[in-house]
């Protein structure tokens, strides 16, 4: 090794020192960032390499190294020159028996390091038949580092359809081809592993690697294959169990699916299966001490009735064994193992319940004959599943002394047991569950008067799982719930009970708008959820939630109910009334009262509508001539706060007039906002939200006043920049964009905003400073070609708007970039659109001179400027332009992509990119075609390296516009 290879081991030594070791953080950081920088490094091959042999390094040097030389092979191996490979295979071979009895860590990276060198180097490059022989040979030959070669024969088909690994989408292709003929020496090699009983286990997981690959060994073979009998025969041992289990899970995915046949050719290994892993139910019953094995039993359950629910749903006797093991499952006391079930129960309801599964017993009484059957075999289950899994929700004992995450736990368990709950409801229908919850709500509630002995946590529990089965009881249900809704008011003022009342309010709020009868609930549900205002902030919080369902269910029965309404309104807004209630729970009785109000005639809407905004007004006023004076002493909030509520009065009071008149009498307090704290962001968003939500509900009834709105928006956007003025006005032109009447003073508008922007976006870098100006530009653009094409396409900002595109294209701010795109296909929308056929030629005009660099950016954003999560906007733009042009396109994509290198892409890559366009541009559209843009994607993207030189070669952020020829 050179003296300055040399060197660079040396400091590659001390840097890993450093990082683990040193006391000083910034010395560790620093260390950190020169061994990120290292292992981008030529030397990094020669260097890992040594290190890795060296019999001084320690561990730490072990692992840094062979993860990097993993790294470099994965990634970086077109790095070396060809005649590099028997070295490097032969190397880590070598290093392969170095580290067979450890450390396991280093091991695995040499063989994901192995893997990653197979799919490099085509079979025939590895002598005799490709990899697998290869490692047949060695395994013959050097038994004695056979736990090595078997991780490495364990490794090679998790590897096969990885994408960390940089090799062309065909050779990935062929190496999965290899990888999936060569199956039957896999299964070979392992099956002269079998005798030796050290080996078993390993044997069995690399069985189940493999058994992902292969599809076409008939199930008869297979369920009499020693490999398939050495796992069953794997599940009488415990030191094998947990790999048997393994392997058996991978025969089951294996008989779904293994061939065209469907799960009718597998049977012959299903009924190899099937028995043994019934056997194993004895053992779970038992309960045995090792949690491990326990739920690997119950992974091999649920497994089976996953895959196998179809068969299971016809309900034959062996079908109902299945059930029986599966319910002991979903009953064990420990959720992560009942969980393992809830799946299959969701499967299997949709099978028992949908009419497709049935479509092959012919006519329509058959299929309902055969439905009833299955459903009135199952429907005993279903209501012991129902017992089963309500319990999981009740509070533990210590909820109050949980960790954030336990309560996060405790909340998905709730809300996979409401899931299940509502599967069963399906099968059972809503008021047989309903029926069964009830009861344990009851039995639970009956001893509510004895104080401090009655037990919340129970009826809590009971009245979550009525809650969450709300959607599946039908609004005519009598019987039941005006017993259960009559109850609630009888509970106690326990804060979650509360919590959970009111949410089981809201959550039947349908019913009690429309079931007979239910209307005599409303004041002591109104009475419910005020006391609930005042317990704690979660109840608060619910009732706020509850009162706006009640109020948009039942707007017509609570009409004669506004003075009670307005009166919690007040005393929620007025902070003086011991409610608990958030500004954002005040938000939702202001909605409440919105949907009361929309009930209302116009002449009485009017009139209350007024008496709401006074609250949310007032306080503006104050604030607006308070800060005329001193400024400095108020926030944000000051402002928000009542914006907030005047927003979600405009945006929920369903009277057009009412709310036209109200917005142009409070107009002038808003416009003196504007004029205040145009400069705040924060306080510009939430004014210009609520004058967005009064121009969508009000329309034209907003009057004159929204001329004197837009130009304070053009004022205030040219000297503050604020993106939200672009999402006000494109509200404005949704609205009001194809209304020849305000022609005159949008065309001002569209003109004045883009402008400004347009000078503000003269760069990449400006694009990605100011992302939201950006996104929100052309959101507005996309507005004006849907909605007011004869004034945005002849105008004189059109063809800038598209230079600005262009130029930001590639900003990696992921809804700005979405905008950009968005624009772009509008414009070949509309060009190609019956009514926009005639801006044709005005598009033709700006987008023909600019089409090659377009083209190109369009061609480089695809081959990495951008993420591969752009890529399906990305090539709509492309697909677009290319049904527009046609040929043109592909004469423009072959000049851009003749730029790039032979190193980075070949020339039948080339020519297939070219060709999916050329397809593109006779009218073919298929997912073929998105296939061959994506494999050119793939290509340019496969490692940094090649990233770099396609990039350099298009340039897409630093192109000048050129003329197409």
């Amino acid at each position: 090794m050179s003296s300055q290879k040399a060197s660079v081991r040396d400091t590659l030594q001390e840097a890993l020192k450093a990082l683990y070791h040193h006391p000083e953080q910034q010395v560790r950081n620093q260390a950190n960032v020169w061994l990120q920088e290292f292992q981008r490094t030529i030397e990094a091959w020669e260097v890992s390499d040594s290190l890795l042999h060296d019999a001084n390094s320690n561990l730490e040097t072990l692992i840094f190294c062979s993860q990097t030389l993993k790294t470099k092979v994965q990634r970086d191996f077109e790095e070396l020159p060809p005649a590099t490979f028997v070295p490097l295979r032969d190397s880590l071979k070598n290093l392969l028996k170095k580290f067979c009895k450890g450390p396991s860590k280093v091991r695995t990276q040499i063989c994901i390091a192995l893997a990653a060198l197979a799919m490099h180097v085509p079979a025939q490059d590895w002598g005799g038949g490709g990899v697998l022989n290869w490692l047949r040979d060695e395994l013959g030959s050097q038994r004695e580092y056979i736990h090595s070669f078997l991780e490495l024969l364990t490794v090679l088909p998790q590897e096969a359809y990885s994408h960390k690994i940089a090799v062309r989408p065909e050779r990935r292709r062929q190496f999965q081809k290899e990888l999936i003929s060569s199956v039957e020496v896999a299964f070979s090699l392992l099956t002269s592993c079998l005798n030796v009983e050290e080996l078993q286990e390993q044997v069995l997981e690399a069985f189940a690697s493999w058994l992902r690959l292969s599809h076409g060994i008939p199930a008869a073979a297979l369920a009499s294959h020693p490999l398939v009998l050495a796992a069953i025969s794997g599940l009488s041992s415990e030191q094998l169990f947990e790999s048997a289990v393994n392997a058996i899970c991978e025969l089951i995915h294996y008989t779904e699916t293994g061939s065209p046949g469907g799960l009718a050719e597998q049977m012959p290994l299903v009924q190899v299966l099937v028995p043994q892993i019934m056997g194993l139910r004895n053992r779970f019953s038992a309960s045995l001490k090792d949690e491990e094995i326990v739920k690997a039993m119950a992974r091999l359950f649920a497994e089976m009735g996953d895959c196998y629910v179809e068969l299971i749903a016809s309900g034959s006797n062996e079908s109902m064994m299945i059930i029986e093991a599966l319910v002991e499952v979903t009953s064990h006391p420990e959720y992560d193992i009942a969980s393992m079930t809830f799946n299959f129960w969701h499967s299997l309801q949709t099978v028992l319940t949908k009419r497709e599964y049935y479509t092959s017993f012919g006519n329509e009484a058959a299929i309902e004959a055969e439905k009833e059957r299955r459903l009135t075999i199952f429907r005993p289950t279903f209501e012991l599943l129902v017992s089963l899994v309500s319990f999981r929700v009740m509070y533990p004992h210590n909820y109050e002394r949980l960790s954030r995450e336990d309560l996060a736990d405790f909340k998905r368990t709730r809300y996979a047991v409401g899931d299940i709950l509502l599967d069963a409801s399906s099968v059972l229908s809503g008021e047989v569950t309903l029926k069964i919850l009830s009861n344990n709500f009851f039995q639970a509630g009956s001893t509510a008067g004895n104080g401090d002995s009655w037990d919340w946590r129970s009826a809590e529990a009971a009245l979550y799982c009525i809650r969450a089965i709300a959607r599946a009881v039908p609004i005519s249900e009598e019987t039941v719930l005006p017993q259960v809704i009559g109850f609630l008011v009888k509970l106690p003022l326990q804060p979650q009970l509360l919590q959970t009342a009111c949410l089981t309010i809201g959550a039947y709020s349908k019913w009690l708008g429309s079931a007979s009868g239910a209307s005599s609930f409303l004041p002591s549900i109104i009475e419910i959820l005020t006391r609930a205002m005042t317990t704690s902030e979660d109840s608060s919080t619910a009732a706020a939630m509850a009162l706006r369902h009640v109020c948009d269910a039942c707007r017509d029965k609570l009409a004669g109910s506004l003075d009670g309404l307005f009166h919690i309104y007040h005393k929620a807004v007025s902070r003086e009334s011991g409610y608990k209630l958030s500004t954002e729970d005040a938000l939702q009785l202001i909605e409440a009262l919105s949907m009361v109000i929309t009930a209302l005639p116009p002449e009485h809407a009017k009139k209350a509508l007024e008496a709401l905004c006074i609250p949310a007004v007032t306080p503006l006023q104050q604030v607006i001539a308070q800060a005329a004076r001193s400024p400095q002493q108020f926030s944000a909030n000051q402002y928000t706060i009542p914006i907030d509520r005047l927003s979600n009065i405009f945006r929920y009071v369903s009277h057009p007039e009412a709310v036209g008149d109200a917005f142009q009498n409070i107009w002038p307090t808003l416009k003196a906002v504007f004029d205040q704290r145009a400069w705040d962001m924060q306080t510009m968003e939430r004014l210009c939200r609520a004058c967005k939500y009064a121009v969508r509900t009000c329309g034209k009834s907003i009057g004159v006043t929204i001329s004197d709105m837009l130009q304070v928006v053009q004022l205030q956007y040219q000297v503050h920049h604020q993106s939200c003025f672009l999402y006000l006005s494109s509200e404005v032109i949704k609205i009001f964009g194809s209304d020849p009447s305000c022609g005159n003073y949008l065309g001002g508008l569209i003109n004045s905003l883009f402008g400004h922007t347009i000078s503000l976006l003269k760069s990449i870098q400006d694009f990605t400073s100011r992302p939201d100006i950006a996104d929100d530009c052309f959101l507005l653009a996309s507005r004006c070609i849907r909605y007011c094409p004869h004034l945005f396409v002849p105008s004189t900002i059109f063809p800038p708007l598209v230079d600005c595109s262009m130029i930001g294209i590639t900003i990696q701010h992921r809804e700005a970039c979405i905008s950009i795109l968005t624009f772009l296909n509008d414009i070949f929308d509309v060009a190609t659109s019956i009514g926009g056929k005639q801006y044709r030629s005005i598009i033709d005009n700006v987008i023909l001179p600019r089409a090659t660099s377009l083209t190109r950016i369009l061609i480089g954003s695809l081959a990495g400027a951008l993420p591969e999560s752009r890529l399906e906007e990305v090539i709509s733009v492309l697909m677009s332009m290319t049904r527009i042009y046609g040929i043109q396109v592909v004469n423009w994509a072959q000049e851009a992509i003749s730029l790039i290198p032979s190193t980075a892409i070949t020339d039948g890559e080339r020519s297939s990119f070219l060709g999916a366009l050329s397809s593109a541009a006779s009218g073919a559209n298929s997912p073929a075609l998105i296939g061959s843009l994506e494999e050119l994607s793939d290509v340019c993207r496969r490692n940094k390296t090649v990233q770099e030189i396609v990039q350099g070669a298009l340039q897409p952020l630093r192109l000048t516009l050129t003329t197409a020829s």
